[in-house]
C-alpha cells in the first residue's frame, strides 16, 4: 500500500469528524449525548490511524528537525483540540475562545500533517 491510499480512510474519518462535529453544533445545547459520543470516537480513531501510519513511514528514515516541529505542531493542535472539546462540552471558560481554538486547530493539524507526508514522499 503507498503512502497516500493509506491515508485514504483517515481522511474519510477526518471527514465524518469534521461532519458529526456540525450535526453536533447544529443540534443545540444542551449537547447531544450519543452525537458527542460519535463525535468524539470517530476523532480519537482518526489520530490513532494518523500517529500508526506515521510512525511506520518514518521508521529507519532520518526525521530532520522541520518534521519533528511540524508533528509537535500537529500533536499540540490534537491536545488542543480534545481540551477545547471537552471545555465546550462542560460550559467551562469562555464558549467563544474555546470554539475559536476547536475550530482552527484541526485546520492546523491537518496542514501540518500533510506537510509532513509530503516531506517523506
Amino acid at each position: 500500500m503507498d503512502t497516500i491510499s493509506r491515508f485514504i480512510l483517515p481522511g474519510i474519518l477526518f471527514l465524518l469528524t469534521l461532519a458529526s462535529g456540525i450535526w453536533l453544533s447544529n443540534s443545540g445545547k444542551p449537547l447531544n449525548t450519543v452525537i458527542f459520543t460519535i463525535h468524539k470516537l470517530i476523532a480519537l480513531a482518526a489520530v490513532v490511524l494518523v500517529v500508526i501510519y506515521i510512525s511506520n513511514i518514518l521508521k529507519g528514515m532520518e526525521i530532520q528537525a522541520l518534521t519533528i516541529s511540524l508533528l509537535a505542531i500537529a500533536g499540540l493542535c490534537v491536545l488542543g483540540l480534545f481540551a477545547s472539546g471537552a471545555l465546550i462540552s462542560l460550559g467551562k471558560l469562555n464558549y467563544e475562545i474555546s470554539l475559536s481554538i476547536h475550530r482552527i486547530a484541526p485546520l492546523v493539524a491537518a496542514a501540518a500533517t500533510a506537510l509532513v507526508i509530503w516531506r517523506t514522499l
